[in-house]
């Protein structure tokens, strides 16, 4: 699901990838608006399937870091809001949601994006980040 979700660098927000052209992406705001607008190949452009957050122990794929806050919010909106919430209450919420984070590489504006991108997310009806295996 995450494969088709796109950040791109100096736009805010997330896009969801809609067609693929000749020379350009077509991509959908993820937002209310639903704007939809051509990224060219000059566009610095990522998946969120592709992100990854540091730990003491390596990398852990940003889909299931996402599945944690998901988990713990029960699929509704963060209860913290990343844009009042103080260093502090940011650096103890993430310590619930990925205690071994690496706490020199994962800086506060990293964990600020990751809960912007959850509510995102979560507004445009993705709440689902890993799929769990049928046994």
């Amino acid at each position: 699901m995450l494969q088709t979700v796109l950040a791109i660098a100096g736009k805010p927000g997330l896009y969801r990838l809609v067609s693929r052209g000749n020379k350009n992406l077509i991509v959908e705001s993820l937002d209310a608006a639903k704007k939809r607008m051509p990224i060219f190949g000059a566009d610095k452009v990522i998946s969120l399937a592709d992100i990854a957050m540091y730990t003491d122990n390596g990398e852990v794929p940003l889909a299931e870091v996402l599945q944690k806050v998901s988990d713990k919010e029960g699929a509704k909106e963060a209860s913290l809001n990343p844009k009042k919430a103080s260093n502090e209450e940011l650096q103890d919420y993430f310590a619930e949601i990925l205690p071994d984070y690496d706490r020199e590489r994962v800086y506060m504006t990293d964990i600020k994006k990751l809960l912007t991108w959850y509510n995102l997310l979560v507004n445009a009806g993705i709440t689902v980040f890993v799929e769990k295996e049928q046994e």
